[in-house]
Parts: C-alpha cells; sequence; structure tokens
C-alpha cells in the first residue's frame, strides 16, 4: 500500500497531539541514540532532534513515499542551518557558545526487522496497529533497550467506533465482499490497555499506560472521511478500482453522515487512543 503524505497531513494538528502527549512522560536527561520507529514525513521527528540536542535521532518508516518526504524536510533543515551559520560572524558563534546539534536523519526500515540494541529511546507513534504480532516485538525490543532505556508508544484504540465498524459493514455487504475479503482490520490490531502495561512490567520495565479520548471538531464537508482516507481506508483504496473506489466512498460517507452529523461548529470526532511508556 502507498501513504499519501499530503492527505495524512491533512489534520496534522490533530494528528500530532497524541504524539507530544507520549513524549511528555519520557524523562530521558541526554540519550545518545533516539529512534522515531514509523516516523512518517518525519516532522515529529525533527521536535526530538530539538529537545535532545546531543543525540543521534534516527527516523524508521516502511514508507518510501513518506521516507522521501522525510528526506526533503531534512534537505531543507539543513540549508537553513547552512544560511544561519553563514550569517553569524565567528565572533557571535563564539560569544553565544556553540551549541551541539543532533545527528538527524532518516532511513527505510519494517518494524518486524528493527532492533532496538544501542537505542536508548524507542519512540513508535500510531505505528504498531499496522503491525501483526506487534506484542512479542515490544518484548524483544524491551531486552534489547540500552539499560535505562525508555520504550514509549501509542496506538489508536478506536477499531470499534462507528468510522472503522461502518467500513468493515460496508466491506462485507453482499456488494463488496468479494473485492475486499480478509482486507480490513477488526478490533484485535491492538491489545487492551492492561495488557500492554503487564507486558512491559513483564519484560522488566518501570511502565505505565493509559488512554485519552480525543474529541477533534473537524471542519469541512465529510471530515472523517477525509480522515480516513489518510489512514484506516487505505487498504480499501488499494484493493479496489478507480471507479470501485468512488462507489465505496459514496455509499462510506453517506453512513459517516449519519454517525457523525455536521454541527454549526464542525463535525465532533472521538477518537480513543492507548499510550504505553516504561524505562529499563
Amino acid at each position: 500500500m502507498r501513504w499519501d503524505p499530503t492527505q495524512y497531513a491533512r489534520y496534522d494538528s490533530e494528528r500530532s497531539r497524541p504524539f507530544f502527549d507520549l513524549l511528555e512522560r519520557v524523562s530521558a536527561d541526554a540519550p545518545a541514540t533516539v529512534v522515531d520507529l514509523g516516523c512518517g514525513s518525519g516532522e515529529l521527528t525533527a521536535t526530538l532532534a530539538a529537545r535532545w540536542p546531543t543525540a543521534r535521532v534516527i527516523g524508521i518508516d516502511s514508507s518510501p513515499e513518506m521516507i522521501e518526504r522525510a528526506a526533503d524536510l531534512l534537505e531543507g533543515r539543513l540549508a537553513t542551518a547552512s544560511e544561519h551559520r553563514r550569517s553569524v560572524s565567528d565572533e557571535e558563534r563564539s560569544a553565544r557558545g556553540a551549541k551541539p546539534m543532533s545527528q538527524l536523519s532518516f532511513e527505510l526500515g519494517d518494524a518486524a526487522d528493527f532492533s532496538a540494541a544501542g537505542v536508548d529511546v524507542l519512540i513508535s507513534n500510531a505505528l504498531l496497529q499496522w503491525v501483526p504480532g506487534h506484542a512479542e516485538l515490544l518484548r524483544r525490543w524491551a531486552g534489547e533497550l540500552n539499560p535505562g532505556g525508555w520504550l514509549a508508544f501509542q496506538v489508536p484504540d478506536n477499531f470499534t467506533a462507528p468510522s472503522h465498524a461502518l467500513m468493515r459493514e460496508l466491506a462485507e455487504s453482499p456488494e463488496w465482499s468479494a473485492k475486499l475479503s480478509g482486507v480490513l482490520r477488526h478490533a484485535d490490531a491492538v491489545h487492551p490497555v492492561q495488557e500492554y502495561l503487564l507486558l512491559l512490567c513483564a519484560a522488566g520495565l518501570r511502565a505505565t499506560a493509559w488512554q485519552t479520548s480525543y474529541l477533534h471538531l473537524l471542519p469541512g464537508a465529510d471530515p472523517v472521511l477525509e480522515w480516513v482516507r489518510g489512514t484506516g481506508l487505505r487498504p480499501v483504496l488499494a484493493a479496489l478500482s478507480d471507479s470501485d473506489s468512488a462507489a465505496f466512498e459514496l455509499s462510506y460517507a453517506e453512513r459517516l453522515r449519519a454517525a457523525y452529523p455536521r454541527t454549526g461548529y464542525g463535525t465532533v470526532f472521538p477518537f480513543l487512543r492507548t499510550f504505553a511508556v516504561g524505562q529499563k
């Protein structure tokens, strides 16, 4: 499946809030190596470089489209830094005191193949729901982390919400079941929050876990459809022809409008997310 960075970024403010809520619970002081697994287009990864300016910060994603966008971001960031250095005299730099810069990089990679050996902080934001068997990966990563290392992740827990239930219901209807059988994930894509907590504790981490239900107020026509076009609807669109995709979206959008009625202030889109953080 191809990711569309532009579509995903349509609600970047709402999508980024859980990342920063997760990061607030990570108390690492001066990690040497920080990894953002499932980094997407890299904007949030760059904030890790700003928080830990002496660290090597690596963003990893399985999407070539996302890594290409992240590389563009890095190129622009380096060009800006270079221009700034040219504009500041040696005397000014000396007077201000030289500030170390993170070594920020991005690379293509799959979560199932990732090793956390040598990592001090491992962040995974809205990735693991796409990875079957990720509980075993979490156990392995916890064991591979450096002593004192941090493992922090966030996953959506809205697979029983109307946005996903209606998508599955339509996909399983007589009209679409032949073309979409087995395409969509179900509620077992993520584990109950208490299972994540106990998993991290059993893996030797001091852990905490919680859930937050965000109430996003989305503007525009069919905003919930636009939201899921960037994430959960992608497998459906990838499996269908252009004409079938348009027909599926037409029926799906009608159901979404009934489930998420538009108000004078926008469309309220509740979104439950699960968080877990542990220190080795």
